[in-house]
């Protein structure tokens, strides 16, 4: 049975302006891998209503999971829920749960519940909260988007609670040999070794040092006895 499947969806102007360097699909992408949900697409929106609720509604009907990063802070360009709540046609209020906590958390800080902050409890009818243990506002999931900070740190957190809630498959394994030829000499017996073992990912990464070509081949698969045996032939055929 195949793995379930994931896309992710980043959400800022700060990210396509460059003034931002993501970091957060890395790391779901390796957490993912871990719990054995198939990251396979992504995709960066700019800070735009429209952009955001069509690129949600895409991805939710062509993959298991969304998860989603950015644009749900107390700023005016903090409108991530309102539009996957759009998405979904739901209506998204306030909701005392979420007030609750974020209330707690600034009370203990002696700062104000003010209407900016209060924003970050506004959850559309239905979703779920993904607990916050940084900074208290709390993501949600909808339907099968999960939608969570852009803070690198504040991310992570949410998603160690989330992905243990979320059925996953078996874990991809991986194994890789470094190489020092130049792909159009490994490109024939990479492509032989694929066509044996179609089950297996084999990905061919170039690279040059100190003036020599070669490439780090990568092997990836579910199967540990076939990633092991493909190996073996790798290294049959490129001995160090």
């Amino acid at each position: 049975m195949p793995n379930p499947t994931a896309a992710m969806l980043v959400i800022g102007d700060e990210i396509l302006s460059g003034r931002t360097r993501d970091a957060n699909m890395n790391h779901l992408a390796r957490e993912l891998t871990s719990h054995g949900i198939d990251l396979q697409e992504v995709r960066i929106v700019s800070d735009d209503a429209g952009a955001i609720t069509a690129a949600v509604q895409a991805l939710s009907a062509a993959y298991d999971h969304v998860f989603t990063s950015g644009g749900i802070g107390p700023t005016h360009d903090d409108i991530t829920a309102e539009n996957v709540a759009r998405a979904f046609d739901r209506p998204i209020s306030v909701r005392a749960d979420a007030r609750a906590i974020l209330q707690s958390h600034y009370d203990r800080q002696g700062l104000e519940l003010n209407e900016a902050r209060l924003r970050m409890a506004r959850i559309p009818d239905g979703a779920t909260l993904i607990d916050n243990p940084i900074s208290a506002a709390p993501g949600f999931s909808i339907e099968n988007v999960h939608v969570m900070a852009g803070v690198p740190s504040i991310f992570n957190a949410m998603l160690a609670g989330l992905l243990p809630t979320l059925t996953g498959g078996a874990p991809v394994l991986s194994q890789s040999l470094l190489v020092y030829r130049g792909e159009g000499d490994i490109a024939g017996p990479l492509g032989d070794l694929a066509t044996r073992y179609p089950d297996l990912s084999i990905g061919s990464y170039p690279f040059q040092r100190d003036g020599v070509f070669g490439a780090q081949i990568v092997v990836r698969g579910q199967d540990g006895a076939q990633v092991d045996a493909a190996m073996s032939e790798l290294n049959r055929i490129f001995p160090a």
